[in-house]
């Protein structure tokens, strides 16, 4: 199977290329290889490649300054997504496209159903919005969207490397304990991401995170225990719950952004706790 991945250079992107199964022939672009808001570049590469399945793990992710860089952030994340979709219809390929969290407007208590009605409360959210819209649009049959969450990986700009970082440094962190949501590792998706190229038949919009809960005060006390464990971190680092009016942002950030992954689940995919997963990721970190 002929797998073309979009945005290779990101922490999900590398994940993606870093765990992609034997039988499955890569091809791997990243910002500097393609870029996606350029739909005559899309065309060529996707007629130059003729891959059977599409994976987009491209986007505008830096959700404070999209506030500002508003016309980039819409062609990334909706222009981009239907560059691809439309290349992917001419090709017969299948289309997969990794979406967020941040449709939502967080004043749910439940977890989001993917049918639950959207209310992006950013830039950011709006234009990932309009890409999925864009996608469902132009190849509704052959495209797969995949909301996640609150991603990090060993590597890249995350809340993980940010935080053991500042604990290393400073032995105190304040963070924010009234938003909640899922930790999610980006070799977590990339294994369900592979999951789902295998299975034609799946399509439409799904949820996927790790398993369990947590504010991101919780987070960071984990990464802070882990850490200790580990000799990453020292063992006495104070880790203090803040609120979101304590920490401004330009951006407003849902408060609540579990995801409901039962249509996934239902057809065999199990989630693993994001504790455990921290876990794992925080080792690989140790050992370089």
């Amino acid at each position: 199977m002929r797998v073309l991945v979009v945005g290779a250079g990101g922490q999900l992107g590398r994940a993606l290329v870093s765990s992609a199964p034997d039988n499955v022939e890569l091809i791997a672009c990243s910002h500097g290889d393609l870029d996606v808001a350029d739909p005559q570049a899309v065309s060529t590469c996707v007629h130059h490649h003729h891959p059977e399945v599409i994976v987009n793990a491209a986007a505008h992710t830096a959700v404070d300054r999209a506030e500002t860089e508003r016309e980039l952030a819409q062609r990334i994340n909706a222009g981009g997504p239907r560059h691809l979709a439309v290349a992917a219809r001419t090709v017969g390929a299948r289309f997969l496209h990794i979406s967020t969290d941040f449709v939502f407007d967080g004043r749910s208590s439940l977890p989001y159903r993917p049918d639950t009605p959207t209310n992006p409360l950013s830039v950011y959210g709006q234009t990932k919005r309009a890409g999925e819209e864009a996608v469902l649009e132009v190849l509704p049959e052959r495209s797969l969207i995949l909301r996640t969450a609150w991603v990090y990986a060993g590597q890249g700009r995350n809340f993980v490397l940010t935080m053991l970082h500042l604990m290393r440094t400073k032995g105190e962190v304040r963070v924010i304990a009234d938003q909640v949501g899922t930790p999610s590792s980006a070799r977590s998706i990339a294994e369900t991401i592979w999951g789902l190229t295998a299975r034609s038949g799946i399509s439409g919009i799904h949820h996927w995170t790790d398993a369990g809960v947590a504010s991101w005060y919780d987070f960071a006390v984990a990464i802070a225990e882990e850490g200790a464990l580990l000799g990453l971190v020292p063992d006495n680092v104070v880790v203090t719950p803040i609120t979101t009016a304590d920490y401004p942002t330009p951006a407003r950030r849902p408060p609540y952004s579990v995801l409901d992954k039962t249509s996934l689940i239902s057809l065999g995919f199990t989630p693993i706790h994001w504790r455990k997963r921290l876990r794992g990721v925080l080792t690989e970190l140790k050992r370089g």
